[in-house]
């Protein structure tokens, strides 16, 4: 269990989900939803960090993400 100052995140409960059609080697985002944190992590690298967001974090983040916040072109 990965320990993070907003909780506990259990890995083991974890059920990723995968979004986009990225190739294998670039990956792709997963994202799982454990309790009340959420999780998402690159499916190139499923051992590596595990970003974690509380649930106003993440309606923040998908809402920049659909607004064009993140877009680097």
């Amino acid at each position: 269990m990965a320990h993070h100052p907003k909780g506990d995140f259990d890995l083991t409960r974890a059920n990723w989900q995968r979004y986009g059609d990225a190739s294998a080697e670039r990956g792709a985002v997963e994202v799982a939803f454990v309790d009340d944190l959420i999780g998402l992590r690159n499916s190139a690298d499923p051992q590596g960090a595990v970003l974690v967001f509380t649930q106003a974090e993440w309606d923040a983040f998908v809402a920049g993400a659909r607004d064009g916040e993140f877009d680097l072109a």
